[in-house]
């Protein structure tokens, strides 16, 4: 019999930095554009925002475990799998899949009630999260997973957040999170490069599958530091102001995880890499958000 923390553990709340920071770089964001006139923001949308953002991401969470069950993905020998409440038997694989339909209609609702206090454009920006999240499994499975997960948790969790506060379509703040987005498919890739075995002999092609795991590492790689190369490249266009450069005090976590990816032999090297990863989201991501709050302070 599954008990009340059993139903929360099976929608991974460790996973949930990956879509609140999204969210907490683009409010952020607006807080420094409208810093002159804040009384013009909606401050009090940032709950049911962020509410419908983390039973957005819980709804995929469980939908993606029920796929990837399904199809043999995850099985009981992988390494560092996040899929034990149905393995282990804990739920049929059916009462995962309606769990994840209901929060998914949940948060749908969300978005309803939300698009009517905003405007219709929310409802093409959350129709399209909608649509990549019901059917993230196919193109993860063919390889664009980590396409998916970039548009969906880099693009437009921030582009809706700040259009709810706003009631404006404003696609600087795509730019701003997309360091953020980089981090949060690196969690994905790190993921994916563990399981290329599993992937392979289940029959699905995960972007790392395609790559290989020489250049899976280097993907890798290439993710984390880009995050690091925006965000300078950002302040040096005056995009952002230089405090922003704190976000370099996250460097030691994403140079140690760098190292781990690269000095991989087999993939229980990497067991936990995701979640390391997800951590180095979230400081990283808090980083950038306060740099974001005390800008006003310095200029």
């Amino acid at each position: 019999m599954a008990t009340k923390k059993d139903w929360i553990l099976a929608t991974r709340p460790w996973s949930f930095p990956a879509s609140t920071m999204p969210a907490l770089v683009a409010i952020s964001y607006v807080f420094l554009k409208n810093y002159d006139e804040l009384s013009v923001v909606n401050w009090w949308l940032v709950i049911p925002v962020v509410l419908g953002v983390i039973i957005f991401h819980a709804a995929g969470n469980l939908i993606s475990d029920y796929f990837d069950y399904k199809h043999g993905v995850d099985t009981p020998n992988n390494i560092g799998n996040t899929n034990m409440m149905i393995i282990n038997g804990v739920f049929q694989p059916k009462t995962i899949f309606r769990y994840g339909m209901v929060l998914l209609i949940l948060a749908s609702l969300i978005g309803i009630v939300l698009t009517v206090v905003s405007g219709w454009q929310l409802l093409v920006i959350g129709g399209l999260g909608f649509m990549l999240t019901l059917f993230y499994y196919k193109l993860k499975f063919n390889a664009f997973g980590d396409l998916d997960i970039f548009v969906v948790f880099g693009l437009l969790i921030s582009l809706g957040t700040s259009f709810v506060l706003t009631k404006q379509l404003d696609y600087m703040v795509l730019l701003i999170s997309t360091p953020t987005g980089l981090l949060v498919t690196g969690i994905l890739h790190a993921n994916n490069t563990r399981d290329i075995e599993n992937d392979t002999r289940a029959k699905i092609s995960t972007q790392a599958s395609v790559f290989g795991f020489k250049n899976s590492q280097r993907y890798y790689f290439a993710l984390l530091v880009g995050a690091y190369t925006l965000v300078t490249v950002f302040v040096l266009i005056g995009l952002l102001h230089w405090v922003t450069l704190v976000v370099f005090l996250s460097l030691p976590i994403a140079s140690k995880n760098i190292k781990r990816m690269k000095n991989c032999k087999e993939n229980t090297d990497i067991a936990d890499l995701d979640g390391e990863t997800a951590k180095l989201v979230m400081i990283f991501s808090i980083l950038l958000a306060l740099a974001n709050f005390i800008t006003p302070l310095f200029v």
